[in-house]
């Protein structure tokens, strides 16, 4: 009887431990324009800054025994001002992106070559260097507002390493970190065979990020050869279908990358 009690117990709490996991709110954008899916991630932060800066508004300082407590008005707290978290993924038609500490030399095209190629270019607000998106690549753009899961940039970045890293050990592709340099690489500690199947950049407003990461997976990387990725000398690039020769299945790909994201950031991601 003890044993049943304990059992039905630990039942419960792993219920209420579910219902108290945090909401991502998942889209999938499908293939778009590199601007358009950035607007929309600017008008996401945007919508989260705004109710941050609503929250601020409804409180006050009020004193207490010891001097000022920062406490919310009564008569002007809106329970419903909380920021909310998304996971949004794409695909781009080609286009090649320069980080904001990122440098034109490491483009290796001029204007008219790219022009010709049909293939855009755009200066962005995020971290890192050059890096190429486009067709059959698992862009990943979470929007999410750190202080509802710790306010590390670091931890952050190792977390969607992590994300990835799970991910390529479903294919049985063992995924590394790199000392110095973000994403997911693959052999990093082997002079000459080290190459990058993911590539990572993200900006962050009061604990908002935007931008992420870039899963290589059945990715044409014949665009890589027009630029320096990631501003990285003598290493090279490589996708899930060149590590195992043979092309995988896309939309089981980003099922694969939804879940682990739930496993390390611990959230329910649903539409």
């Amino acid at each position: 009887m003890r044993s049943h009690l304990t059992k039905s117990n630990l039942s419960l709490q792993i219920k209420i431990f579910e219902l108290e996991k945090q909401h991502i709110i998942f889209e999938d954008l499908g293939i778009i324009n590199y601007k358009a899916a950035w607007d929309y991630q600017e008008e996401l932060v945007k919508k989260n800054l705004d109710i941050k800066a609503e929250a601020r508004k409804a409180m006050s300082l009020e004193p207490s025994a010891v001097g000022y407590q920062l406490s919310a008005k009564k008569e002007n707290t809106n329970y419903e001002l909380k920021t909310k978290n998304y996971l949004l993924f794409c695909e781009h038609p080609p286009v090649y992106t320069l980080g904001k500490s990122g440098h034109m030399e490491n483009v290796l095209l001029n204007e008219s070559e790219m022009e010709e190629k049909e293939i855009e270019f755009f200066r962005t607000n995020r971290g890192g260097d050059i890096t190429f998106h486009g067709l059959q690549q698992i862009v990943g753009y979470p929007i999410l507002d750190l202080e509802n899961f710790f306010t590390d940039i670091g931890k952050y970045m190792r977390s969607l390493e992590e994300v990835i890293i799970l991910t390529i050990a479903e294919y049985g592709i063992k995924g590394e970190r790199s000392k110095g340099e973000t994403g997911v690489w693959i052999q990093p500690g082997i002079i000459g065979r080290e190459r990058k199947i993911c590539a990572m950049g993200i900006r962050c407003s009061r604990w908002i990020t935007m931008h992420g990461f870039a899963l290589n997976v059945n990715t044409d990387l014949s665009y890589f050869n027009n630029i320096i990725p990631c501003g990285i000398v003598n290493k090279q690039v490589t996708s899930i279908e060149k590590e195992l020769g043979k092309k995988v299945d896309f939309e089981d790909a980003k099922e694969k990358v939804k879940r682990n994201f739930e496993k390390v950031f611990d959230v329910e991601v649903r539409r």
